[in-house]
């Protein structure tokens, strides 16, 4: 699904939002490995991301062809600084849910980058006919957890000790929803 490109106005200058592009593959890789090492709180380590250019070259080709997902890439000075995604469910009795997805890298945190692509993906799920919008975010993560309170997710859940850290330590993953 294609997102059409918007010029926002964030704290300190401007970005833009956009759809990823299959020539994005390599920069989208080290982005992912430098965010998944910048915080605990994301599912993957940097050593959990083995992708080559090619795979994920056929994601985002992938992502870009399909009715069921849409991926919005944040764009500062020419850098990536931070991509979210939508994927809506495709089965019948689902279909009126969509799951979010959502990282920065933490250069570009509190600028309001964050809230403009929840802003943006909350239109999209609307013109989907989505009802509700989901995600999960890990304990502790409380600076994420203040962003989706205040663009209207609740918590609806928990799965205790569902990542373990580096430490041993178990952390819950909480169940947020937001009903448009």
């Amino acid at each position: 699904m294609l997102f059409e490109e918007k010029f926002i106005d964030i704290k300190g200058g401007k970005a833009t939002l956009r759809a990823p592009k299959v020539s994005d593959a390599q920069e989208l890789i080290e982005y992912l490995i430098a965010t998944a090492g910048e915080t605990d709180y994301l599912i993957r380590t940097p050593q959990d991301i083995c992708l080559t250019v090619e795979q994920e070259e056929r994601f985002l080709q992938n992502t870009l062809n399909s009715p069921y997902d849409l991926m919005i890439v944040c764009e500062v000075d020419g850098k990536i600084a931070g991509n979210c995604s939508l994927m809506f469910m495709n089965k019948e009795k689902m279909r009126h849910r969509a799951s979010v997805g959502i990282a920065l890298l933490q250069e570009f945190w509190n600028r309001g980058i964050g809230t403009q692509m929840f802003v943006e993906m909350e239109k999209a799920a609307r013109e989907k006919g989505v009802r509700q919008m989901e995600l999960e975010v890990l304990e502790g993560n409380e600076r994420a957890m203040h962003l989706y309170e205040k663009m209207g997710f609740r918590f609806v859940g928990h799965r205790p000790d569902a990542f373990m850290m580096k430490d041993g330590t178990l952390l819950k993953e909480y169940f947020m929803q937001k009903l448009l």
